[in-house]
């Protein structure tokens, strides 16, 4: 049975965090979403977000071997390297033996990053994960700031992105978005757990990137594992109801 919980503040109170530290074994997505479905307004999550959203994206990260983002969310929301709190460095250290936070993977088919992007400005060093094309023409320049990961000549590949992460001894999956990967993701069946903020705001039409590539030919079922309540936003977790065989 699913756990429901209003999260409070005080001397018994939970961190949301405690919900999340067990990640499954593949592909997580972390996402915020509005009331009428928007996964951003003005292109931004911040509109959408607030203060346990930001602690949630933090710690799903410390609890990941890789985060995976698409080149427009990195664009858009002005990435980084991941930093962690000395307690997420800590429990990261202690319970999986890993000394650095996890690297940010970019998923790109143009190679269009700005070069002065605070991803290349130092901390682990990000992956690139493009195509043949692409590392055949940019990936001098982008290999001076990154490792490039190619992922299928003229698009980038969804399973052989897999196949390349998990090479690298990458198996907690962290995937913050955008839209456009999320579906590549959901289209190609690689989505084994949902981690959905459920924002009380209405963001009316926001302009999307276009998709392309096959769809889904039946909706796919997740199970409930929790939802959390705090100051009207619901934080919703679903996983697989049964693992892959």
């Amino acid at each position: 049975m699913p756990q429901m919980c209003k999260l409070s503040s005080g001397a018994d109170e939970v961190p949301a965090e405690e919900f999340y530290r067990d990640p499954p074994d593949g592909v997580r997505v972390n996402m915020v979403a509005s009331l009428d479905g928007a996964a951003a307004f003005g292109g931004r999550v911040r509109p959408l977000s607030d203060p346990v959203d930001h602690q949630l994206l933090r710690a799903m990260r410390a609890y990941a071997d890789v985060v995976l983002v698409g080149a427009g969310t990195v664009r858009a929301e002005t990435y980084g390297p991941v930093q962690l709190t000395e307690e997420q460095a800590r429990y990261r250290l202690e319970r999986w033996g890993l000394d650095t936070p996890p690297p940010i993977a970019v998923v790109t088919r143009t190679g269009n990053l700005p070069p002065g992007s605070p991803l290349f400005a130092g901390g682990v060093r990000p992956i690139v994960v493009t195509t043949r094309r692409v590392a055949e023409t940019r990936g001098a320049a982008l290999g001076e700031s990154a490792d490039i990961v190619v992922a299928g000549d003229d698009s980038v590949e969804m399973p052989a992105l897999m196949a390349a992460l998990r090479d690298r001894g990458f198996g907690r999956i962290l995937c913050e978005g955008g839209p456009t990967l999320l579906h590549d993701l959901v289209t190609h069946d690689l989505v084994d757990e949902m981690c959905l903020t459920l924002a009380p705001r209405l963001a009316g039409p926001q302009t999307l990137p276009a998709s392309s590539g096959p769809t889904v030919q039946a909706p796919r079922t997740l199970s409930l594992e929790h939802a959390l309540i705090n100051d009207d936003f619901l934080y919703l977790r679903y996983g697989r109801e049964t693992q892959r065989g």
